[in-house]
C-alpha cells in the first residue's frame, strides 16, 4: 500500500483527540465572601469521558454531558427514590466574551460576563486543560474549565488544585437510570421538602356552627374532635422532640364552605396537661376560672371564664390570629367586579418558633373560627420545622420557657362564653410567678379591636397599655391600613358607591383575609411575682351594637 501523508496526518489529528478526549482529571474549589472564606464545604469536579461530575455537600450529583450536550441534577431522597431533572446546553444564558486574561494554577485563563437575574457574573476559562467542567451548571458549560467565578464584585467561587492526566480520577458515568424525570421547578420542590419537616394536622377539615357532634374518647391520638357546636376543632398530636435550631412555621389555608363574612380566627395549642380546658368543652365552662373585677361587680350578668392565668389553668396558647376574608372560594362565581380576578382560597403563615417549647411532643393542636354558618369554612393545617445550619452548628440551640396569662378570643362562644368586653369596665390582671434560670424575657402580645359599625372600636384607633408591676412598659394603637391590599380574597365584601369595597377600610389590628401582627415585648424582670395589667379604652354599646377586643399575651423566655 503507499504510503498517504495525508492519512497519515488524519491519523495523528484523530489520535491526540481522542486522547484528549480521554483525558480525565479533578477540581477542588473554595468559596471566599468580600475575600475571606465563606464557609462552605470546597467543592470536588470530576472529569473523565466527556463527562463532568460534582457532588454538593446535601448529596445531590451535577453532571455535564458534552458529548449530548445537556446537563442533569439528580438525587435520591429520604423515599428512596431517584428524581432528576435536565436541560440543555442551550437554555443557559450564553456568556460575552472579553479579551481580559488571568493566570490560574498555570492556565492562561479568559474572561467572560454574563448576568443572571440581575446578578453579575465573571468567569474565568480555560481551554488547555483537556478536560471541562464549572462549579455551577448553568456558568459557562460550553466554555472549557471554568477556573473562578465571581459574582457582583464580592463572591468567589475559585480553583484551589487541578490534576490533570490519565488514572488521576475514577472514570465518571452518567447513573444507569435518572428515575423520575421532572422539571426544574418540580425538582426543586422535592429537593427542598426533603430538608425540612412537615406535619400535617389538618386536612380539608370543616369548621361549622350547628352540626350534631359525636366525638370518640378524648384520649385518642391523630383524631378530629369538634367542640363548640363545630365552631372548634382539635387533635391530640405528638411533635418531634428538640428541634431546637429550626425554624418553625404554622401554615393554614382556608376556604369559605358557605359562609359569606369574615370572622375571628385563632390557632391555638393546649398543654397535655391542662385537663381544664377540654373539660370545659364537655361541661360547658363550668370548671374554667372566672375574672373577678370590677365587670362583675358592675354587670353580675356577665362572667368572664377562662380568660387569665389562674391557679393551674392555663389559658390556650395563641399561635397565630387571623380573620377570614369575606367568602373566599365559595362565593367567587356569584359576584363578578370587573377587572378583580379573585383568589380560591388564603394561607395564613407565620413563624412560631419562639413558641417551640410549646411545639414538641405531646400537645392539643387547635383551630376555632367564629362562625355561625351551617356551611362554614375548610380549612388545613402544617407545621414546618426547617433546621438553619448557621444556629445548629455555630451557636447553641435556644430552648424557651412558655406562660399564656391571657387569652380573651372567644372560642367557646357558642356555648356561652362572653366576647372580651371585659375591658369596658376593668383592666385586665394577671399575676404571674417567673422561674429562675431565664434570659431574654419577652411579652409576646395580639390585640384586635372589633365592633362593625361607625363608632366602633373596629374602625376607631385605641391605645393599648400594658403595665408590669404598675409602671406603663409599653404602649400602641393596633391598626391596619393595608387592607385593600387584599381585595382578591373578599368576593362577597359589599363595594360601596364611593368606590370602597367593606374589606378595603382600614381597621383595630386586622384585615379581612389577613393574620394579626403579634408585638414581641422586651422585659428585664426578676424571678417572681409579678403583675400585669392590659387597658383599653373600650367604647360604649350602643343599642344591640357592642365593642370587644381579642387580646392574648404569652410570656416566652430563653431557658439558660
Amino acid at each position: 500500500m503507499k504510503f498517504s501523508p495525508v492519512l497519515f496526518l488524519l491519523v495523528l489529528l484523530f489520535t491526540a483527540a481522542l486522547s484528549l478526549s480521554q483525558t480525565s482529571g479533578t477540581v477542588t474549589y473554595i468559596y471566599r465572601s468580600n475575600g475571606n472564606d465563606a464557609g462552605i464545604p470546597p467543592l470536588t469536579l470530576q472529569y473523565s469521558d466527556n463527562i463532568a461530575n460534582y457532588v454538593n455537600s446535601q448529596g445531590e450529583e451535577f453532571y455535564f454531558d458534552y458529548t449530548n450536550r445537556k446537563t442533569y441534577q439528580s438525587v435520591i431522597l429520604k423515599d428512596n427514590i431517584r428524581y432528576t431533572t435536565e436541560e440543555q446546553f442551550d437554555n443557559y444564558p450564553k456568556p460575552e466574551l472579553t479579551d481580559e486574561t488571568e493566570v490560574i494554577l498555570g492556565y492562561k485563563c479568559l474572561k467572560a460576563k454574563v448576568v443572571i437575574r440581575s446578578n453579575h457574573i465573571d468567569i474565568w476559562y480555560t481551554t488547555d486543560a483537556g478536560i471541562k467542567g464549572s462549579p455551577q451548571l448553568n456558568i459557562g458549560p460550553e466554555l472549557g474549565l471554568v477556573l473562578k467565578v465571581v459574582r457582583n464584585g464580592n463572591f468567589e467561587i475559585i480553583a484551589d488544585k487541578v490534576v490533570v492526566g490519565d488514572n488521576t480520577t475514577s472514570r465518571v458515568t452518567l447513573p444507569a437510570d435518572f428515575g423520575e424525570i421532572l422539571d426544574l421547578p418540580s425538582y426543586r420542590e422535592k429537593v427542598t421538602e426533603n430538608n425540612f419537616t412537615t406535619i400535617r394536622i389538618f386536612t380539608d377539615e370543616k369548621i361549622n356552627y350547628g352540626d350534631t357532634i359525636v366525638n370518640p374518647p378524648v384520649n385518642t391520638e391523630n383524631i378530629t374532635y369538634r367542640y363548640s357546636k363545630g365552631t372548634v376543632i382539635m387533635k391530640k398530636i405528638t411533635l418531634p422532640e428538640n428541634m431546637q435550631g429550626n425554624t418553625v412555621y404554622a401554615e393554614l389555608t382556608e376556604r369559605s364552605n358557605g359562609d359569606a363574612y369574615d370572622r375571628t380566627g385563632m390557632l391555638f395549642a393546649v398543654p397535655i396537661t391542662d385537663k381544664l380546658f377540654l373539660e370545659a368543652f364537655k361541661n360547658n365552662m363550668i370548671s374554667l376560672p372566672e375574672y373577678v373585677g370590677n365587670s362583675l361587680k358592675i354587670d353580675q350578668t356577665k362572667h368572664y371564664l377562662g380568660f387569665t392565668l389562674a391557679g393551674g389553668y392555663l389559658p390556650p396558647i395563641e399561635l397565630m390570629r387571623f380573620i377570614t376574608p369575606f367568602g373566599i372560594g365559595h362565593y367567587n362565581s356569584q359576584v363578578i367586579v370587573k377587572g378583580i380576578e379573585w383568589e380560591d382560597s388564603v394561607t395564613y403563615k407565620q413563624d412560631v418558633t419562639e413558641l417551640l417549647g410549646t411545639l414538641q411532643g405531646e400537645v392539643w393542636i387547635g383551630v376555632f373560627i367564629g362562625c355561625y354558618d351551617r356551611g362554614g369554612h375548610i380549612v388545613s393545617l402544617k407545621l414546618k420545622y426547617h433546621p438553619d445550619d448557621i444556629n445548629q452548628h455555630d451557636v447553641p440551640q435556644k430552648k424557651y420557657w412558655v406562660t399564656p396569662l391571657v387569652n380573651t378570643v372567644n372560642i367557646m362562644e357558642a356555648i356561652g362564653q362572653e366576647y372580651g368586653t371585659i375591658f369596658l369596665h376593668d383592666t385586665v390582671k394577671v399575676i404571674v410567678d417567673i422561674p429562675e434560670g431565664l434570659k431574654n424575657l419577652a411579652l409576646r402580645y395580639i390585640s384586635t379591636g372589633h365592633g362593625g359599625w361607625g363608632n366602633g372600636d373596629e374602625f376607631n384607633k385605641k391605645m393599648n397599655e400594658i403595665f408590669v408591676d404598675g409602671m406603663q412598659i409599653y404602649k400602641f394603637i393596633p391598626w391596619r391600613d393595608d387592607c385593600s391590599m387584599y381585595r382578591e380574597f373578599n368576593p362577597s365584601s359589599g363595594n360601596f358607591p364611593n368606590g370602597i369595597s367593606s374589606s378595603d377600610y382600614s381597621r383595630s389590628g386586622w384585615c379581612p383575609g389577613s393574620t394579626a401582627i403579634p408585638v414581641d415585648i422586651p422585659l428585664s424582670l426578676k424571678p417572681g411575682k409579678h403583675t400585669f395589667k392590659i387597658f383599653i379604652p373600650m367604647g360604649k354599646p350602643e343599642g344591640s351594637s357592642f365593642s370587644a377586643w381579642n387580646v392574648s399575651a404569652v410570656l416566652i423566655g430563653e431557658l439558660e
